[in-house]
């Protein structure tokens, strides 16, 4: 479909830094703050992870969250970067996930972490791919996304592209980037074919409505 691809998502996200830093630091986001935000820091923190970085990791907020860890955040958005280098608590560069996959981001951490970054399709399947180049031997990758039966809608449950959208998010965002959808047997396909083993599945439920709000996935990178 033209114009849902993963370079549509990076340029979309490049127009809204600043309503999407204001929204993650004001806390406009209600189910980050009930559920999500708690749930992938209580996830990495299961690991007891020593070092870490989070691909993707917009204007920074879950590498202050982790205390403790020494912690590496990358973005494909230098203005995001920026956000984040200016808040501190971390160490952060720029990288896209297309560099990550040719070997860009040379490290042997314990856990990688993808929170609500996994948004495209090839460039996502490229960065699984590369984990033997960022994460140690028996190191975990952590992935959170929104809940597949959740955010279906009426579309068919089948992988594929989709039109974004910025409802319930202030009039300030512009322009929602496309996002790929993916079936809970696409998120576990998607880890086997990467040699990262399958330990653990999270479902956050939202406090009100008991409901799933996201998809925590945890896999060990195999030998």
């Amino acid at each position: 479909m033209p114009g849902l691809t993963d370079a549509a998502v990076l340029d979309a996200w490049s127009r809204n830094v600043d309503p999407w830093t204001a929204a993650v630091r004001g806390g406009e986001i209600e189910t980050r703050t009930l559920v999500t935000n708690a749930a992938i820091v209580d996830a990495v923190r299961s690991l007891d992870p020593a070092t870490g970085v989070d691909l993707g990791c917009g204007e920074g907020w879950l590498v202050r969250a982790l205390p403790g860890v020494a912690m590496v955040g990358v973005d494909a958005i230098p203005a995001l970067v920026e956000k984040a280098n200016a808040a501190g608590g971390g160490d952060f560069c720029v990288l896209s996930f297309e560099q990550i996959a040719q070997g860009r981001l040379a490290l042997a951490v314990d856990v990688a972490v993808c929170n609500f970054s996994l948004i495209g399709n090839e460039a996502v399947d490229g960065l699984l791919r590369a984990a033997p180049t960022y994460l140690r031997q028996g190191g975990s990758l952590v992935v959170q996304t929104v809940h597949p039966l959740m955010a279906c809608g009426d579309a068919p449950y089948v992988d594929g592209w989709r039109a974004g959208s910025w409802a319930g998010f202030s009039s300030d965002f512009a322009d929602a980037p496309p996002w790929y959808f993916r079936t809970v047997a696409g998120w576990i396909a998607l880890f086997a074919a990467h040699r990262l083993r399958l330990t653990a599945m999270r479902e956050p439920l939202h406090p009100g409505t008991g409901k799933p709000v996201s998809l925590i996935l945890i896999g060990q990178l195999e030998a």
